[in-house]
């Protein structure tokens, strides 16, 4: 199913009928106009993701309306539909920016492939003017906020995994710390930019259905497939695919994947024809794999195949100085969507901010500020007006019982900076035993402790 609105222009009722049944089996959604002026006023009013224009219309030509839609800077690309005997306007057309033309007696599965190439085409481009806007903003990289040592070290990896051109990747990492948001920003920044990128979610699909989505099928190879259909591997051709939760796959697809991978071929359901393709796969998963590995639902070739670059994206409780930032980025975000007019964070708030866990990451953080921003109304956020599905006790919940730091009259620069000393005068000053008994990163803690200034007590 595609989701996407598609409005027909056309004065002939049959034709819209006709196109109207196919193309709603096909999955789109479909809005009428049997008239210029309606069709201006559905383009001005629904934005459609598509517009199929005919060239005769009772109150003008399919010209003139694709001249309004263009000089009205409409985003949906135009497919004209042209008699055969019609060609100069369809050369006509194309100079005006239509994205491509179909002439009639229309051919459903032509059109259905024109309609798919030009919504791709459209997103594609989407997707690059996204990417040049989101390059372009400080504190981060391609959308990705953080300037804290860790993620520096994330920019530094994507930067130079993204100038690999075809090397396949895994990414892992927990829910909501941004594992799509770094196969983006290797897609854009490779040389691959300018191709398809296309996500699968593999645990959202069942296995019939993941199946005909990666690899396409033939007319008549199940029940329900009337046409023939290309998969996201072809589509992408040239691109770059994400295969998110790939953990999630079946046994079967893993066998197909694996073959794609090392021979670069496949065949669509039903079919013989041995297809070609030059993609760069992206694997994304919050599970462990190797755990899966033992248990043996997970293919071991399969893993070394995917496992070729690596990246982990960190939790947000290893990159506290980035909380803040991230804050200030989302509260302006929905002080836009909102119409409000927040000023930023009392102590008390960045305090609670800073202490909370965030068992769900960026993205957790991303919804309290939503909720908070949406629900209150105020110049600047107070502690009061933040609220999280699970409680926060005491500086973290990421710091052990065992380390006991009291908080009687102490700030929370105080608390911290003796949960460090605590650490690591319990581990001999031994610096990566300090940082696995706070459960953070050595980089992190590192960071932690130059900031308390207290490298000076270390020779390791």
């Amino acid at each position: 199913m595609h989701g996407e609105t598609i409005l027909i222009v056309d004065d002939e009722k049959l034709i819209r009928w006709s196109l109207t049944q196919e193309l709603s089996k096909a999955g789109y959604r479909i809005l009428e106009a049997d008239t210029m002026k309606q069709g201006l006023s559905i383009v001005d009013n629904k934005e459609p993701d598509l517009i199929i224009l005919d060239q005769l219309l009772p109150d003008g030509t399919g010209l003139d309306l694709l001249h309004d839609v263009v000089n009205k800077q409409i985003s949906a690309p135009v497919i004209m539909l042209t008699a055969v005997d019609r060609s100069e306007t369809a050369v006509k057309a194309m100079k005006l920016g239509a994205i491509d033309y179909v002439t009639k007696p229309v051919n459903i599965e032509e059109l259905e492939v024109v309609i798919e190439r030009a919504l791709e085409s459209t997103k594609l481009k989407r997707q690059i003017a996204h990417f040049l806007k989101e390059q372009n903003k400080s504190n981060g990289l391609c959308g990705i906020i953080g300037t804290s040592p860790v993620m520096k070290n994330v920019f530094e990896a994507i930067t130079n995994i993204a100038r690999s051109n075809g090397t396949t990747v895994l990414i892992t990492g927990e829910t909501g710390t941004g594992k799509e948001l770094a196969a983006t920003a290797i897609h854009f920044l490779s040389e691959r930019k300018n191709n398809p990128f296309m996500t699968v979610n593999c645990s959202a699909l069942p296995e019939s259905l993941i199946e005909s989505e990666l690899f396409g099928h033939e007319k008549g190879a199940f029940t329900d497939a009337r046409n023939q259909k290309k998969g996201i591997f072809e589509l992408a051709d040239c691109g770059t695919i994400l295969l998110d939760e790939i953990g999630d796959i079946s046994q079967k697809i893993q066998v197909k994947l694996l073959r794609v991978l090392e021979q670069k071929t496949f065949q669509r359901i039903g079919g013989v024809e041995e297809i070609t393709v030059d993609i760069r796969i992206i694997a994304a998963t919050n599970q462990s794999l190797e755990k899966l590995l033992e248990k043996q639902t997970f293919r071991l070739d399969l893993y070394y195949r995917l496992n070729v670059a690596s990246l982990t994206m960190p939790p947000l409780r290893d990159r506290e100085d980035d909380i803040l930032l991230l804050a200030e980025y989302f509260l302006n975000e929905f002080n836009t969507k909102f119409h409000k007019h927040f000023q930023g964070f009392t102590e008390e708030a960045k305090a609670i901010l800073y202490k909370y866990h965030w068992p769900g990451n960026v993205r957790e953080l991303r919804n309290v500020l939503e909720r908070t921003v949406l629900l209150n109304n105020d110049v600047i956020i107070r502690a009061p007006h933040i609220h999280f599905m699970h409680v926060a006790t005491g500086i973290s919940t990421d710091l052990p019982q065992t380390i006991n730091v009291g908080i009687d009259g102490q700030s929370l620069y105080e608390l911290e900076k003796q949960a460090l000393l605590t650490s690591l005068e319990k581990t001999g000053y031994n610096q990566t035993h300090a940082a696995k008994l706070l459960k953070i990163s050595r980089d992190t803690l590192r960071y932690r402790m130059k900031k308390y200034n207290l490298l000076k007590h270390l020779s390791n």
